[in-house]
């Protein structure tokens, strides 16, 4: 089966490329007809990979898309989980090529090219080595497992609508895992298996003070700076020590024993190398801790816009009426995201002065995740690296989220496999997004591994 893959590599492409020009932004509501024609594409093309059949399903957002292959009830069954959507390309001048146009490019980390286009790695391109894996293990009789895929439309939105079509298709979606490839490997040459994410809490702030822009040259010392009041409690948010101030913040944290901390720190990292990834000088983040340990098992709240009063060519020397902020907390075992938000709306707004006005709007959020190392997932995943990469890979936690795989576990009582193939340097969520040719045909060599290994552990 690997040499029909080699084979057919440029056919792959190909059609990832065609996948990659559609802009399915489910953030913007200009983008709903890319939604639908990116939902019908999955779908046909899962379809023309030998699954028995596909359907669009409607939801009050975006559409879900799901399809199977029973090929024997008696033998387990894997259901993949993805996303279609991608966030948004801004800002657009940043990017070397057009973010919806796949170009390839030759890098440091992926001498073999890196496909350049929003979604290339989160989601579109490790959605689609499940397509190509699928495919081959389909025209060689080799699939040994039944299969069922869930790709969505709203992951980079919070997943508003898919707990409701999870509760819904309870039947449908009945299978003995969950297998999800949105995280990344150390390296290329380092192979590894996430065993657990961060939650996330998604919060917008608002702070008002007149009841419209003002001169500040009349107004100026007399009446409150909306930005400036909301700079000076963003930066009250953290103390000295980079710990967060948000009263309860910590109290539900499970703090890791030294030997598991030990354990992830014994997996590969050059800070050096880090930081000259990023072009930064040095690094920061809560005292007491790696930087490792800061980006994947302490949580965080961190600013992810901000905006008020004039932003356009040359100067208006106005005081803002009004100045807003996007803020995200990054949450892990075992603090509630919902709880976590209420925490930091009462702590907010108890923050603000007299001389403003503070409304705070909860957009979406989700749990932290581990996944049980000594479960017969987790152990078909390890094997199917090894193998696939001839190296022993290194269980990491992933600093990123994938909101709905708490729910998962709580709907359908599943374990999901993180079986990402991405680097962290990837660019995701940023200009220039990339996923390496390497990794793309890698996944799509090792994904019936795990569908061989986890039969054979199932027996």
């Amino acid at each position: 089966m690997k040499d029909f893959i080699a084979s057919n590599k440029q056919r792959y492409l190909d059609e990832l490329f065609d996948f990659l020009r559609i802009p399915s932004v489910s953030a913007d509501s200009k983008h709903i007809p890319d939604m639908i024609n990116a939902a019908e594409w999955v779908k046909d093309k899962l379809l023309a990979a030998g699954l028995d059949k596909a359907e669009v399903c409607p939801t009050e957002g975006h559409p879900i898309v799901f399809a199977e292959k029973i090929i024997d009830p008696s033998l387990p069954t894997i259901l993949v989980y993805g996303h279609y959507d991608v966030q948004p390309a801004d800002p657009v001048e940043l990017w070397n090529s057009p973010p919806f146009e796949p170009t390839v490019v030759i890098t440091p980390s992926h001498p073999q090219g890196a496909i350049f286009a929003r979604g290339a790695c989160d989601d579109k391109g490790q959605i689609y080595m499940h397509v190509k894996a699928i495919e081959a293990m389909i025209l060689h009789n080799e699939l040994t497992c039944n299969v069922k895929v869930m790709f969505e439309g709203e992951e980079e939105v919070g997943s508003e609508n898919l707990g409701t079509f999870v509760k819904n298709n309870k039947e449908k979606l009945k299978a003995d895992i969950i297998l999800i490839s949105d995280t990344s490997i150390i390296g290329n040459d380092i192979p590894s298996v996430e065993t657990g994410l961060r939650g996330l809490a998604y919060m917008e702030v608002e702070v008002e003070a007149a009841n419209r822009d003002l001169h500040s040259g009349v107004y100026g010392g007399a009446v409150a700076n909306p930005i400036n009041v909301l700079s000076q409690m963003i930066a009250s948010m953290h103390d000295a020590d980079g710990k967060i101030t948000v009263k309860g913040f910590y109290d539900k944290v499970v703090e890791l024993s030294q030997v598991e901390r030990d354990e992830l720190e014994a997996a590969p990292f050059d800070l050096e190398e880090y930081k000259k990834d990023l072009s930064i000088a040095e690094v920061t983040g809560e005292k007491g801790y790696t930087t490792r340990e800061r980006a994947a098992i302490r949580p965080t709240l961190d600013v992810n816009g901000i905006w008020g009063g004039y932003t356009g060519e040359g100067s208006k020397t106005v005081l803002p009426s009004k100045a807003f902020a996007k803020i995200s907390m990054r949450l892990v075992p075992d603090q509630d995201w919902e709880e976590i938000s209420d925490l930091f709306m009462t702590h907010f707004k108890a923050i603000a002065p007299p001389t403003v006005k503070v409304s705070v709007k909860k957009h979406h959020g989700g749990q932290p995740y581990v996944t049980p190392t000594d479960s017969i997932g987790y152990k078909a995943a390890f094997m199917a690296m090894e193998e696939s990469f001839d190296k022993k890979p290194v269980p990491t936690r992933g600093g990123g989220s994938i909101p709905i795989v708490a729910l998962f576990e709580q709907e359908l009582g599943l374990k999901s496999i993180l079986f990402g193939f991405g680097l962290d340097s990837d660019a995701l969520h940023s200009p220039n997004e990339h996923y390496g040719i390497f990794n793309f045909i890698k996944g799509i060599e090792t994904i019936p591994l795990f569908y061989k290994h986890f039969r054979e552990l199932s027996k």
